[in-house]
């Protein structure tokens, strides 16, 4: 018998830039849905964290290093990043506004409302590949967690950032030696190998234990310098 506490209860439905997000809560836990695509709850955050930890253990001891976060979704980065006194500067780019609004004045506030409080923060409203190719602004690492992985893109548009091109302009943000960290669903020798050929480096994938199937990873890279 299905009850209340088992069916997912919509709270906010919006019509974004890049089409249908809804946050929606189900039990105890909160739920973010893009275009019928379920992207992230708050079940966990270990993969969240890990890609932020992992980013900053590449960096070999660089002092106050400053971070690009790819992805708002329901906090855990920035979180965690904002919890870590060794981090800088934390810039979040988020491309809807919905969840931007979900986190300052909704129940991801939860999550969120002590990083956002600080000072450190920043939370840029506009699509990642279009910041990474038009900022002036460079950064120590780059964690990327915008899609379900390299090869499973929210939406199409997003599969630019992953090619040589993207990848390029995200190395262009990247101070000399600075880590891009990008999350996945799934391993991708594929996209180990487009890395190299964009001319990164020390290119590995650290894999993310799952209670079952196929582990979570995050697949590193260092610009030269």
């Amino acid at each position: 018998m299905t009850t209340s506490y088992d069916t997912p209860v919509v709270i906010d439905r919006s019509e974004g830039p890049y089409g249908e997000v809804v946050l929606r809560r189900h039990g105890a836990l909160l739920q973010i849905i893009a275009n019928g695509c379920f992207l992230m709850d708050t079940s966990d955050g270990r993969s969240e964290r890990l890609l932020v930890d992992a980013a900053y253990d590449a960096l070999d001891g660089r002092r106050d290093p400053d971070v690009l976060i790819g992805g708002l979704g329901v906090g855990f980065s920035l979180a965690h990043a904002a919890a870590d006194p060794r981090w800088g500067r934390i810039t979040v780019v988020e491309r809807e506004p919905a969840v931007i609004g979900w986190h300052r004045a909704g129940p991801l506030g939860e999550l969120s409302a002590a990083a956002l409080a600080d000072p450190r923060t920043d939370i840029v409203e506009a699509d990642l590949l279009a910041y990474v190719n038009e900022t002036s602004d460079t950064y120590d690492a780059l964690c990327l967690d915008i899609d379900n992985g390299p090869d499973w893109t929210v939406t199409e548009s997003n599969e630019g950032l992953y090619a040589n091109a993207g990848l390029a302009s995200c190395a262009r943000v990247l101070k000399p030696g600075g880590v891009l960290a990008v999350w996945s669903a799934q391993p991708s020798p594929e996209f180990e190998g487009t890395l190299r050929n964009a001319g990164f480096q020390r290119v590995r994938t650290e894999e993310i234990p799952v209670a079952r199937g196929v582990p979570d990873v995050v697949h590193l890279a260092v610009r030269p310098g």
